[in-house]
């Protein structure tokens, strides 16, 4: 009796998670069957539509992947919304095990005044935006003002402040939208400001990222000097990793008289958290940010931010928020911590409902980079394996699996698309792409997605 699982994304935040779990399933257990459904008709999840067009070396988990879709035992179902066209209690029936792997869809909003306005936006739409995410494809940021300020200090913001200012050359050659390479070539931002409410030892970013920020073709660093003092003196007390951030960082500053040649800067601002945008004369858009002025409270990793009660303007039109992301329910039968933002679970096992797991953000919160994200998907797998070499799940009885998922999903009208399909999409993708001399130009359209995949 073959035993069937399901993985089921959310949307496009987490398919990384989903898939290593799917590929660790299907090499470790001859007779187990592992469907994956998506909600937009295209795989890949977070790959394609978080990481940043420019890193086409951290895509190549899509050959794992690819290699995991083709597999005699998985199959690819996208263009089915769990939650919507189909429910949770639905896919229990059907499955021996059900695996959710959908992610962080939610940002976590500033709470401040003014973050209305025109001119503020999340990373995660801007990123969206940039990277063809269907929903994102009409934001239109404005980007006519000199002066940007990211809220975080992570990857993900140095990401966006690297294709806010990034050579067009560069950005041609890669993934990017067409729609959002045009917004870029006729962009206004000669200036980004990277803002943490801590100080410089406790930057979220990698070395990777900050390395490229200094070595961004035609910008220099925008340092202020006196947030760096006693830097150098706390170099030979931190970890190796921390040390070699932070000497890197410290050279940066210290060259931010930088080239002549430099049309554009970017720079940190530490001990910074915002309290208010300031909106325009009309009240209509963003015309600047008032910042609190912090000093920390501790040391190391766990320093945290106090506000001294000073304040300070910065002028700008464009404001990304990427202080980062929080999980939503998927469906009121499948338990969630509101305050956490995840699923309450022990070693990926939700608690309290057997054969149901979970893998990724929605487990542990959105945290981590890709290698975080494939052990925590390899633990959920091995986690489900013993549950069945423990005879926790009950194989004995009979489950239909997509056959019977198919079925609902045809009455219910839902055409769903096929990794086979989805190959179609591609073709048409990379084709489009090539006259541009590009990988490939992503379609932004579902309908039009759906439409090729079909023919």
């Amino acid at each position: 009796n073959r035993t069937f699982v399901l993985l089921s994304c959310l949307e496009y935040e987490s398919e990384v998670e989903f898939v290593l779990c799917a590929f660790t399933l299907c090499q470790s257990h001859p007779d187990i069957h592992v469907d994956i459904y998506e909600r937009l008709p295209i795989p890949f999840g977070l790959v394609r539509f978080g990481v940043a067009p420019d890193h086409p070396e951290v895509k190549n988990v899509i050959n794992t992947f690819t290699q995991t879709a083709q597999h005699k035992h998985c199959c690819f179902f996208g263009n089915v919304n769990i939650g919507r066209d189909v429910s949770v209690k639905e896919l229990q029936e059907a499955y021996h095990a059900v695996v959710l792997s959908y992610g962080a869809e939610a940002n976590r909003r500033l709470g401040i005044p003014g973050e209305d306005l025109l001119g503020v936006y999340s990373a995660k739409d801007f990123v969206g935006w940039y990277n063809g995410v269907p929903c994102n494809k009409d934001l239109q940021p404005d980007l006519s003002s000199d002066t940007a300020v990211i809220l975080g200090q992570g990857n993900v913001a140095l990401d966006v402040a690297r294709m806010l200012l990034s050579p067009l050359d560069i950005l041609k050659k890669t993934d990017v939208t067409q729609p959002s390479l045009e917004a870029l070539a006729a962009s206004h931002v000669h200036k980004v400001l990277i803002v943490g409410r801590r100080g410089p030892l406790q930057m979220a970013c990698t070395i990777k990222e900050l390395r490229e920020m200094v070595n961004l073709p035609g910008t220099k660093p925008d340092m202020v000097t006196a947030e760096f003092e006693g830097i150098a003196e706390a170099l030979k007390e931190l970890p190796r990793p921390r040390k070699r951030l932070t000497e890197l960082l410290l050279k940066a500053a210290q060259g931010s008289a930088g080239s002549a040649q430099a049309t554009r800067q970017w720079g940190f601002r530490f001990l910074r958290s915002p309290v208010e945008i300031r909106p325009s004369s009309d009240v209509t858009r963003t015309a600047g940010i008032r910042l609190a002025v912090n000093r920390l409270e501790g040391s190391g990793e766990n320093a945290q931010a106090v506000p001294t009660g000073e304040v300070e303007d910065l002028q700008c039109g464009l404001v990304i928020n990427s202080i980062g992301y929080r999980s939503l329910p998927i469906d009121a039968t499948v338990p969630f911590d509101p305050h956490k933002a995840v699923i309450p679970n022990t070693v990926g096992r939700v608690e309290q409902v057997a054969g149901l797991y979970c893998s990724g953000w929605v487990k542990r919160g959105p945290t981590g980079v890709i290698a975080t994200t494939m052990n925590d998907s390899f633990d959920t797998a091995r986690a489900l394996l013993q549950d069945i070499e423990a005879g926790l799940l009950k194989l004995s009885t009979k489950k239909l699996g997509s056959k019977a998922i198919v079925t609902l999903l045809e009455k219910r009208g839902v055409n769903s698309v096929s990794f086979l399909e989805w190959e179609k999409i591609n073709a048409e993708e990379v084709k489009r792409g090539g006259r541009a001399g590009k990988p490939r130009e992503k379609l932004l359209d579902v309908e039009e997605m759906i439409k090729i995949a079909k023919t």
